[in-house]
């Protein structure tokens, strides 16, 4: 908002005497009560995430079939293992992906002030 109005009309007063800051807030109100719901729902969702990741970490490294004296998984050359592996492998990249971006809304500053100043 400061970018867009001239700097002389920011403390002016309107017809109901109230500065350009004290109508911003005051119709803005609803926004910040949905930012309210929106970080705990990200919080909500952050919590389902982590434990999908540890789901999907566990299935990664403990692979079905076992693993022979060299280290090397029995199954390795069956279609339905190597679509296992790939299918765990993409779910657990995109759901760090997605805990990441939660926890960035999460700790992201949130404030009245944020809104005002760009």
């Amino acid at each position: 908002m400061e970018n867009l109005v001239r700097p002389s009309f920011q403390e002016m007063h309107n017809a109901s005497n109230k500065t350009l800051r004290e109508v911003f807030t005051e119709t803005h109100n609803e926004l910040v009560k949905e930012g309210e719901k929106w970080m705990d729902t990200a919080l909500s969702y952050a919590v389902v995430v982590s434990l999908i990741i540890t789901v999907l970490f566990a299935a990664a490294f403990t692979v079905p079939g076992g693993n022979n004296i060299e280290g090397i998984p029995n199954f390795l050359h069956n279609v339905p293992f190597t679509v296992f592996i790939t299918s765990d492998a993409l779910a657990l990249f995109s759901s760090t992906t997605s805990l990441l971006m939660f926890l960035g809304i999460l700790t992201s500053r949130y404030s009245k002030k944020i809104f005002w100043f760009p």
